[in-house]
């Protein structure tokens, strides 16, 4: 029914039937939990067992479908079904607001049931039932097609930016160095390219989506076509999502990489981008906004403006679904708060005098004094003028001659249908406040 999907996986389904790996008892344990209603998918995205905007919209009507498929909604009517379909969708809608993917496929579903024409019988009940599971399915589907585009683009337009060598081949060494006809080109003589290095922030693979990834899907693209050097991960304070989740997915896939806290990005820019020809900082998205301010994982602004300080390339990888038209820039966006106790405390398997991991005893201890104030945003905004592309399954999004982004071209449908603006509207739409941050964060970032 599915395309094969290859790797490492955070969802498994099949029809009636959903398992999500607890991503809570990685990288030392590896174990798949049953979800089997509404309840439970919304604890896993709440508690973080799930995350990542694509597999959380993805466990969220994963869920629903399999209680359509068990009747839970016990239907007299087709108007019975429905409304029990929007009601659940409404419920599901409060585990993780600022996920774009999640309220697009809410409404997505919503208008597919509620298009649905037929009368009371069994056979109609079981039809709507049928045209929602679909639905939910192919979000699936679509998103593991998705993250390969995502991956193939990435890769191809990172490479585009390499100049060759002029070194002769045979001095050099094949392990740092590819050698590939120049981009864009048909019959012309192979040329030498080196290998890049790339940062990347939070967990954007197979752990936050349907497989392959969106950020970490470019560089296991990049990996798999011989382009990659090297990948540098962040740990991802407060959460430890690159430490956990990133730093496990790079070993489990063999590709060379090392682990860094988020404070380190700078130096390794500083002493490094050089040696190891570190060429971009790749990172996921939660929302972008129509003028492409982005939200992502806190830590995102900060590496924005040391790879904009570096002469380094900043690419956001994200699906179409994930750019919201609606939204005009990223003061719009709402940024959940979380509680303090991920700063002051830290969960994790005990480990002995040896240094053996003990998974079967995990330990709670205070990291600060529990009697501070915390401030524990989830989510910062990364002003578009930071972003030197948005890499999408439809190809790549750069800015226009005007300096600005423009997404009609590939969402051509949707930006038509909500009537959004022109290009040259867009180019002077609200431009002192179109970074999201202020008239302060303007200025500072013209001066990098």
């Amino acid at each position: 029914m599915f395309a094969k999907m290859e790797g490492l996986q955070a969802i498994k389904y099949k029809r009636g039937s959903l398992e999500v790996l607890d991503q809570l008892r990685l990288p030392h344990e590896f174990v798949y939990e049953d979800v089997t209603t509404c309840e439970e998918a919304f604890d896993c995205i709440r508690k973080m067992r799930v995350r990542g905007a694509p597999a959380i919209a993805i466990v969220a009507v994963l869920a629903l479908a399999v209680e359509l498929e068990q009747g839970k909604d016990e239907g007299k009517a087709t108007s019975d079904t429905i409304a029990y379909i929007n009601k659940r969708l409404d419920y599901l809608m409060g585990s993780r607001p600022t996920a774009v993917d999640l309220s697009n496929a809410i409404k997505h579903l919503k208008k597919l049931v509620q298009g649905h024409s037929s009368t009371d019988s069994a056979a109609s009940i079981d039809s709507v039932r049928s045209k929602y599971v679909e639905g939910a399915e192919k979000i699936l589907e679509d998103d593991y097609t998705t993250n390969l585009a995502i991956g193939r683009y990435g890769a191809e337009y990172l490479r585009a930016q390499q100049q060759p060598i002029s070194t002769p081949e045979e001095k050099l060494d094949d392990l740092r160095y590819y050698t590939t006809s120049p981009p864009n080109t048909q019959g012309a003589l192979d040329q030498t390219y080196r290998k890049l290095s790339i940062l990347t922030h939070c967990n954007t693979g197979s752990l936050a989506t349907s497989g392959h990834g969106t950020a970490l899907g470019i560089i296991r693209s990049l990996h798999k076509m011989n382009y990659l050097d090297h990948a540098y991960c962040t740990e991802t304070r407060p959460y430890n999502q690159g430490s956990r989740l990133t730093a496990f997915e790079l070993v489990y896939e063999k590709i060379p990489s090392t682990l860094i806290t988020d404070s380190m990005a700078g130096a390794l820019f500083q002493r490094f981008k050089s040696s190891k020809n570190i060429s971009a900082v790749i990172v996921g998205a939660d929302r972008v906004a129509r003028n492409g301010d982005t939200a992502n994982k806190i830590g995102t602004y900060t590496l924005a403006c040391l790879a904009k300080m570096h002469g380094i390339k900043f690419i956001v990888a994200a699906p179409t679904t994930s750019i919201d038209l609606e939204t005009p820039h990223g003061a719009s966006i709402k940024i959940e708060d979380r509680t303090g106790t991920e700063l002051t405390q830290i969960s994790g398997a005990a480990v002995d005098a040896s240094g053996k991991v003990n998974v079967g005893e995990t330990k709670r201890v205070a990291i600060a004094h529990q009697g501070i104030d915390v401030w524990n945003p989830s989510f910062d905004v990364t002003p578009f003028a930071l972003i030197d592309a948005i890499i999408t399954e439809k190809g790549e999004v750069t800015k226009n001659a005007s300096g600005n982004f423009y997404f009609e071209p590939i969402m051509q449908e949707k930006w038509t249908a909500l009537n959004t603006y022109g290009p040259k509207d867009l180019d002077t739409l609200e431009k002192v406040s179109s970074n999201g941050l202020g008239d302060d964060t303007q200025f500072r970032i013209d001066e990098i």
